[in-house]
């Protein structure tokens, strides 16, 4: 007898926002809990190697979508009002047969109004005012400022208690409306939701009993390069939003009790999704896939530097769990050390939906390691960022998920790192005459990886500094952040 064919898998996409890749329990965290995010680790693959290819919302996000890398979809630093026309991978599966729905935070494109192959939307965006969230907000509410009530800045160091009721936290309201579409969804099709948290981007407000928690915890130390230079003695406290400051003392726990607090609740409501999904999975008769990932990563502090943009691992490495039902046959319990990023989940969703993902395409799909394969997509993965807060955040890396080599295009300097032995990056190796064979292999890689680059910044034998580096491929304008 014949065995009949799996039926396509129900696919729940959970993805905050700017959670670093370390800020798991499955990853050591000294402090942090999250045991229900850890479980899709731990029943599926760890990729523990995961980056952004151009750390912050609105280029990473665009990647993801697309399957493309910067360079290849044109954004290639934070860039406002450009429209992505590109085809994403949530209208992939939706040639695939499947019914597309987002849930909270919107994908950071241009313009608001497309759907980008999300058929069904309920946004939560945390700064606008026409919203689902904020109008039932409001209305709930009304006169008391809206969900900007709280009076934090929307990039700031600076946490507090949340002030309302637990349940019109974003991070709860939006779970709660995920686990109502699973429970209204249609067995017709099979279904993809994504569930996009606002968490653990500022305002770092988590609900009290989660701020309260690690506000009296044993919190880490931030992590100092001997190579980090501090900020000058105006910038250490003041403007709160501020991306190069010497966070230290009360500022730094209540910092990091606001972040690791949003975490921790978005680990509780993760519980919640998880068992809604698995159910109506289960009910639908379909196997599931559940993926975990983030946009970008969080400095908080670490190396004198705040929020995101910057190549190194609390900014540049975000979290990648990925796991299914038995009856897709992939691997449980396992790691993966080598580079992925987020163009390949695209690819991978599309192949488990029965696709075939499209060569042309920078990502790859990971369903050779998701069934047991140990050979790297990649040998190396670039990443990049052109000038964003100031000119000397731009940036080029290469990784292959032990070293790390980064290239500053503005002032032409470099940095290396051996991720195995300096996982916080605090000892740079450029200087180490024992490292001088190991640096002029990644020197060679990165000119080879950049030769083609319009902007001149190799000419095939050495790196150029000082070429104009715009946020747009071919635009001809100096990227400037708005």
């Amino acid at each position: 007898m014949s065995t009949p064919p799996v039926r396509q898998p129900d696919i729940l996409l959970i993805m905050p926002d700017q959670m670093r890749g370390d800020c798991l329990s499955l990853e050591n965290h000294p402090v942090l809990l999250t045991p229900n995010i850890d479980t899709i680790g731990l029943h599926g693959t760890h990729f523990a190697r995961a980056y952004t290819t151009c750390p912050s919302c609105i280029p990473a996000r665009r990647a993801m979508l697309t399957g493309l890398f910067p360079a290849s979809n044109g954004v290639v630093g934070y860039r406002e009002r450009h429209e992505l026309n590109e085809t994403t991978f949530p209208a992939r599966l939706q040639e695939c047969g499947y019914r597309t729905t987002l849930v909270g935070r919107h994908m950071h494109q241009f313009p608001y109004e497309k759907p980008y192959g999300f058929e069904d939307r309920v946004l939560c965006s945390g700064y606008r005012e026409d919203d689902d969230y904020a109008l039932a907000f409001e209305a709930a509410f009304p006169g008391q400022g809206g969900f900007r009530g709280h009076g934090l800045s929307n990039n700031g160091w600076t946490a507090r208690p949340w002030q309302f009721p637990d349940a019109w936290h974003p991070t709860t309201w939006i779970a709660n409306r995920v686990r109502e579409k699973l429970c209204a969804a249609p067995d017709d099709r099979p279904y993809f939701i994504t569930a996009s948290f606002f968490a653990p981007h500022p305002p770092l407000l988590p609900p009290a009993c989660y701020y309260e928690r690690y506000w009296h915890a044993d919190l880490p130390p931030r992590a100092i390069g001997a190579w980090a230079v501090p900020p000058g003695r105006e910038s250490r406290l003041s403007e709160v939003d501020r991306n190069r400051i010497d966070l230290r003392g009360e500022a730094l726990r209540q910092a990091q009790a606001g972040y690791f607090g949003l975490i921790n609740h978005l680990d509780d409501q993760v519980q919640a999704m998880i068992f809604e999904f698995n159910r109506q999975c289960a009910r639908r008769g379909r196997p599931g896939v559940i993926v975990f990932t983030s946009d970008h990563g969080e400095m908080l502090g670490d190396h004198y530097l705040f929020r995101k943009c910057e190549p190194y691992e609390g900014s540049a490495r975000v979290p990648f769990l990925i796991q299914a039902s038995p009856e897709l046959g992939l691997v449980r319990g396992a790691r993966h050390d080598g580079p992925v990023c987020l163009e390949d989940i695209g690819p991978t969703l599309i192949e488990l939906a029965g696709g075939t993902p499209d060569p042309q395409l920078d990502g790859r799909s990971l369903v050779p390691i998701l069934r047991g394969e140990s050979k790297p997509v990649r040998p190396t993965l670039h990443a990049e960022h052109a000038p964003c807060y100031d000119d000397d955040q731009a940036f080029h890396l290469l990784t292959d998920g032990r070293w790390k080599y980064i290239w500053r295009p503005v002032r032409g300097t470099e940095q290396l790192f051996d991720l195995a032995s300096d996982p916080k990056e605090c000892t740079d190796l450029v200087a180490e005459p024992g490292s001088r064979g190991e640096l002029e292999r990644w020197r060679a890689a990165m000119i080879a990886q950049l030769k083609d680059r319009p902007e001149g910044f190799t000419d095939g034998r050495q790196l150029i500094a000082g070429r104009p580096y715009p946020d747009l491929m071919g635009s001809g304008e100096l990227s400037k952040f708005q």
